[in-house]
């Protein structure tokens, strides 16, 4: 597959995710963004696991843990509380930081430096999304902006992990993207019932919202997403972030009848020409690791079935 077609199957991932808000607002019950986290992630992860029917084995227990707590168990909940302290698409903006985060974690772990046009890319992403977001008089709030700087740093960790690791020999990014789902969402669970109590009662239009979260938003989402890593650099991928807040920002104006004001037509047009210039700026992938060629029975993945 070429690196083109690589790019726009990766891009479906945060396409996707630019749904969740008008799914979460127009089909599931208010205020329950941790139980919303957990029914994304953990009925995911269940669902890639018994496909793959590949467990973890050796240090593959504490590596899919790790990775599955940076990207998805530290970072919903953290995520969220940005969200709900930060009016107006602050928190869009905080978590808007990711490409130079990655692009800083990536050339010290990853020896991956990006180029000048990588990074005046990730700069003109930040502010294209802060015009299709930012509302006047937005607020500020201390703990808010530090959850979304958490938020931005846990998944920026967690995806130039997710490269530096790469995958065992003879799993595939399936069974990898399963691990972490299911490790984050087992982290988020406790968490959303001490918060927020006994899981709501459902309608058919609550089950059919958490139906698509789980399938199309997650599983499916996030394992083009880490398969994407896989090919591309950590900085290129996390630049197709900005598609997320684009797709809001449109399927709030088609399907919710929002208004598109001529600054964020603007902020658009500027975060989804980075992302475009972003993609032939970025720095040369590491190769990847070589496989293991022995076989040692205590670190083959185990097969459910």
């Amino acid at each position: 597959m070429n690196r083109a077609a690589v790019i726009a199957l990766t891009a479906l991932a945060p396409v996707s995710w630019g749904t969740t808000y008008a799914v979460t607002t127009e089909l599931l019950p208010p205020d329950r963004p941790l139980f919303t986290g957990l029914m994304r992630a953990l009925p995911a992860g269940l669902l890639l696991l018994a496909v793959a029917r590949v467990l973890p084995r050796g240090a593959w227990w504490w590596k899919a843990g790790v990775l599955g707590a940076l990207n998805i168990g530290a970072f919903f909940p953290l995520l969220f509380l940005a969200a709900y302290r930060l009016p107006g698409g602050v928190a869009a903006v905080v978590g808007s930081v990711g490409p130079l985060l990655v692009a800083g974690l990536a050339t010290v772990l990853l020896s991956e430096r990006p180029t000048t046009r990588t990074l005046l890319s990730a700069i003109a992403a930040a502010l294209g999304v802060s015009l299709v977001v930012l509302r006047a008089g937005a607020g500020f709030d201390l703990v808010g902006v530090a959850a979304g700087l958490a938020s931005s740093a846990s998944m920026s960790a967690g995806v130039v992990l997710t490269k530096r690791w790469g995958r065992p020999e003879g799993v595939g990014p399936l069974a990898l993207t399963g691990w972490q789902l299911t490790a984050g969402g087992l982290l988020i669970a406790p968490v959303a019932f001490l918060v927020e109590g006994a899981p709501p009662a459902l309608d058919g239009r609550g089950a059919a919202g958490y139906l698509y979260l789980a399938v199309a938003n997650t599983a499916i989402a996030y394992w083009l997403w880490f398969r994407g890593i896989e090919r591309l650099t950590a900085t290129s991928a996390t630049l197709l972030g900005p598609l997320s807040p684009i797709t809001a920002a449109v399927l709030g104006w088609a399907a919710l009848g929002e208004a598109l004001t001529p600054v964020q037509l603007l902020g658009m047009a500027v975060a989804f020409g980075a992302t475009l210039v972003g993609q032939t700026g970025a720095a040369k992938p590491a190769p990847p690791a070589p496989p293991v060629l022995r076989q040692d029975p205590a670190k083959t993945p185990v097969r459910t079935g």
